[in-house]
């Protein structure tokens, strides 16, 4: 093991207490050897047990006794260089490391496959939910058409705050932190990019493309209000910070970005720090996949999970094993990545108008014109900067599907109306059917 922190940790625990089971599934027992942890103190339980543990972790990717290295470093620098070294060496490899994978995938694939060992990477993915192996086995009959995806528990749990007890987007964050849902620097999470890690992931093993992070649209929760989370409520939504991938026409889309949801859907009341992905399939249709994220023990569910498939491949020749990305290497296929411009779409406006005569008009004819048809329409009364009522109100609409360019264009002739007081603020809704 590489690293031994809280999932390390989790992992030696979880084999030793569960050895006879997991034995019984792998067909071979499962030991860990050796371990690296740049405290050596810290890893006094490991030692008591009959575990090397060495500081530095080249020391392991080079050990001729290892036949897997089990990657939980973190981070995309010295993770990728262990486990290419540790590829190169012949050592079949696990990892957690979702952020590494999103960068370096294509690369430690190829590497793996040309070595003839495995690369691993349930755990990569929302925790201990078993979507990597549902997607790449478990729906290979189907032809996937999207997977939709609540995939950080960190900004889950601070919507479902802001939400439920009303809390702006800072307080629901500090609450987040003294919790330990949240890390002190929290920027990944709550601008989506832990979310599109994941999302580059399971987009890939779906359609059997490249790994293509760097081509995702990623917006995060920080700018959202209150009021629009219980705007949408009102009008039967609730707002989640989803990953989206779909097959469409003229290629994949492959999105993370705050979105109105049904509220009657089940995704949509997934709260907490809890996790879900649902995967639509031409032959068995809706599938959700729910539970823990993160944490200790779930991640080192995935991770044995994984060990236990090393397990009973290592035998296997490698044209009878489950590829990496579901996809045989040769069959994968470049697939352009649409611009969020293109992308198709319904929409929450909310515009903060002069309460008089003839506007609704206005900004419905200049939708109109666009091509840009409304669903519903909800207005509340507001307050101008000085306090008073009356002289201002919030317009509220949702409209039905449209390119999100005409929307953008449409808008723009919308906010040089003078009777448009604040910037519009705009999020897309999928109904997920």
């Amino acid at each position: 093991m590489l690293g031994v922190g809280n999932v390390g940790q989790s992992v030696f625990d979880v084999l030793t207490r569960n050895r006879d089971e997991i034995t019984r599934r792998a067909g071979r027992s499962i030991d860990v050897v050796t371990a690296s942890r740049r405290n050596l103190a810290a890893a006094q339980p490991l030692v008591a047990a009959g575990v090397r543990v060495v500081a530095d972790a080249h020391d392991i990717v080079k050990d001729n006794q290892v036949d897997v290295v089990v990657e939980l470093i973190g981070g995309t620098t010295l993770a990728r260089e262990l486990v290419l070294q540790a590829i190169a060496n012949g050592k079949h490899v696990v990892t957690a490391n979702k952020a590494l994978l999103a960068l370096h995938g294509t690369e430690i694939f190829d590497a793996a496959n040309k070595a003839g060992v495995v690369v691993a990477f349930e755990a990569a993915v929302a925790g201990g939910i078993p979507i990597i192996k549902a997607l790449r086995e478990g729906l290979a009959a189907n032809r996937v058409e999207w997977v939709a995806g609540i995939i950080n528990g960190t900004t889950n749990f601070i919507l479902s705050e802001m939400r439920s007890k009303g809390l702006d987007f800072s307080s629901a964050l500090k609450a987040a932190q003294k919790l330990g849902y949240a890390e002190s620097d929290p920027t990944f999470d709550i601008e989506g990019v832990d979310a599109a890690h994941k999302l580059a992931l399971m987009s890939a093993i779906a359609f059997g493309v490249p790994v293509q992070f760097g081509k995702a649209h990623i917006e995060g929760i920080t700018q959202l209000d209150p009021q629009d989370i219980k705007y949408a409520e009102q009008l039967g939504y609730r707002i989640k910070l989803l990953g989206i991938t779909k097959r469409v026409a003229n290629g994949i889309e492959l999105r993370v970005h705050p979105c109105l949801l049904p509220s009657e859907r089940l995704l949509a009341n997934v709260e907490g720090a809890m996790n879900a992905v649902v995967v639509q399939g031409d032959a068995v249709g809706t599938t959700l996949y729910y539970g823990k994220g993160a944490g200790g023990e779930p991640t080192a569910s995935a991770v044995i999970a994984d060990l236990v498939d090393v397990a009973r491949a290592a035998s296997c020749p490698l044209h009878s094993r489950v590829p990496a990305l579901a996809f045989q290497p040769h069959a994968i296929v470049e697939t352009p990545v649409l611009a969020i411009d293109d992308v198709m779409s319904a929409y929450y406006l909310r515009l903060r108008v002069s309460d008089q005569a003839g506007v609704l008009a206005n900004l419905t004819g200049l939708l109109a014109k666009r091509g840009i048809s409304i669903d519903a329409v909800l207005q509340r009364e507001a307050h101008d900067v000085s306090g008073q009522e009356g002289n201002q109100t919030d317009l509220i609409m949702l409209t039905h599907i449209v390119r999100e360019g005409a929307l953008l264009d449409a808008l723009q002739d919308i906010q040089a109306l003078p009777s448009v007081l604040a910037t519009v603020v705009i999020l897309r809704k999928e109904e997920l059917a």
